[in-house]
């Protein structure tokens, strides 16, 4: 996992970050967390395995022969 540290964060919003982070009974660090990860993984987001697998059942799929080396 990877550390990085936030620099001149205003006071208003780290005060904000706090209090959203106490309504959600984890801490600071742990709500930064959860907001950055739903920013960049949405739980909607379309994922590149299963949309080739649905494309596929949607056509009945296909049969594709293949050697191994």
């Amino acid at each position: 996992m990877s550390d990085f540290d936030t620099r001149s964060l205003p006071e208003e919003t780290h005060r904000s970050l706090k209090c959203r982070a106490a309504e959600h009974g984890r801490s600071t660090e742990a709500e930064i967390r959860a907001i950055l990860e739903d920013a960049v993984r949405p739980e909607g987001r379309v994922k590149v395995g299963s949309a080739l697998a649905a494309f596929g059942r949607r056509f009945g799929g296909i049969d594709l022969e293949t050697k191994r080396d």
